[in-house]
């Protein structure tokens, strides 16, 4: 492991954040570490109302970090995932993802952003109580800048301090953020809740293809009464928003249009928040000493669920280039270099997909069939398709 004694400051107490402050807690030993976040410490983190999937890669790093159990004491796994079109392409087009088919026990698993945060926070504190020399929590403390030092970078959070290295892994929705060098709006909103179905198949997520958006549900655990619950996401058409202005029943009744019977009925559904959709991503992770991951470096369309499953690959490969390195700009050319191909290819994807919904090109539609029809055909596609997204492109 790396000798060096290097001074790392972590921007950001969300799952990315403080995934990476741990990893490298446990991996760099002589690194001085401080995680900051704007947020105070006791703050109710099950008050979040956010879900969040994360793919199989995801689970085993979690694992690796000490919070496995937490995390599956409190989610649900995700056994097969079911890709339909609501109209047009192939009739019956489909595509059926299945863990058992992989050798795998679960795709996935989701859950509410505090399930995930909270094990993760307590087991960095519990890093901290252990070694205070070394390691340290800023949390109420706002970073107000960044600025590029001597040998280094200044963090200024009410007095600069020098740092060999800042990561900046604060995130935010698309519509807050300023804007990246990459930049597309979808014209697209999302709505998020959650809903109770009757007749679901335990472990199975959906994502249904509509002529305005995606639409998926996500396993959740079962609500105390036993009832099956999901998280939805409803992704529409921003100028024409056909969601804004119904009731929750009439919602309820286009959502049981939308998706599949084999969905199960759905019958409950919690009150929406609605996100602007947009791409805002840098092109390099890597800026002098600074380093971006997570959501402060690309935000994504929804469309494939792999935000944070693309955050955590960033924290792990920066602290795996970090780990036997002596020399520090070079091992931030070699994590930049190794994230390139998994984060250019995942943007180009979801950025495709988002965009396809836009297009009005006669036959556009029947093309997406025809693909999840092709997928679904020729087994080798398919189980490529399913280790990407478990595992990210390696």
């Amino acid at each position: 492991m790396s000798p060096t004694a290097w001074r790392i400051a972590v921007v950001g107490a969300g799952p990315v954040g403080l995934a990476l402050a741990l990893h490298a807690a446990r991996l760099l030993p002589h690194a001085q570490i401080t995680l900051f976040d704007a947020r105070p410490a006791g703050r109710d983190l099950q008050a979040d109302p956010r879900t969040l999937a994360l793919a199989l890669g995801s689970l085993q790093f979690l694992q690796r970090l000490g919070v496995g159990a937490a995390v599956a004491a409190a989610s649900e796994p995700i056994l097969e995932v079911h890709v339909s079109q609501q109209a047009g392409g192939p009739s019956g087009a489909e595509l059926l993802l299945r863990a058992a088919d992989l050798g795998v026990a679960p795709l996935g698993a989701v859950l509410g952003y505090g399930a995930l945060v909270a094990p993760l926070q307590a087991a960095w504190q519990a890093e901290v109580a252990a070694q205070p020399a070394r390691l340290s929590s800023r949390f109420g403390t706002p970073v107000r800048s960044l600025k590029p030092g001597p040998e280094g970078v200044e963090v200024d959070a009410g007095i600069a301090e020098p740092y060999d290295l800042a990561v900046l892994a604060e995130g935010g929705v698309y519509a807050e953020q300023a804007r990246r060098a990459v930049v597309r709006d979808y014209g697209q909103t999302a709505w998020v809740g959650t809903v109770a179905l009757q007749g679901a198949v335990r472990g199975r997520a959906y994502e249904r293809f509509t002529a305005q958006g995606p639409a998926a549900l996500l396993p959740l655990p079962p609500a105390a009464d036993g009832r099956a619950r999901a998280a939805l996401v409803w992704c529409v058409a921003a100028a024409d928003d056909p969601v804004r202005g119904l009731d929750d029943a009439q919602r309820l009744a286009v959502l049981n249009t939308v998706f599949p019977a084999a969905a199960g009925g759905l019958v409950a559904i919690s009150p929406l928040k609605s996100f602007a959709l947009g791409l805002n991503a840098e092109r390099t992770l890597v800026r002098g000493r600074v380093v971006r991951i997570g959501n402060a470096a690309q935000t994504l369309h929804p469309v494939a669920g792999q935000g944070l499953n693309l955050g955590l690959r960033d924290a792990h490969a920066l602290v795996a280039a970090l780990r036997w390195a002596p020399d520090l700009d070079r091992a931030l050319a070699r994590a930049e270099w190794a994230r390139a191909p998994d984060r250019w290819a995942l943007i180009a994807a979801t950025d495709f997909l988002a965009r396809s919904f836009t297009w009005r090109l006669p036959g556009a539609t029947a093309a997406r069939g025809l693909g999840l029809a092709a997928l679904q055909a020729l087994p080798p596609l398919r189980q490529a398709l399913a280790r990407q997204m478990m595992f990210g492109r390696r």
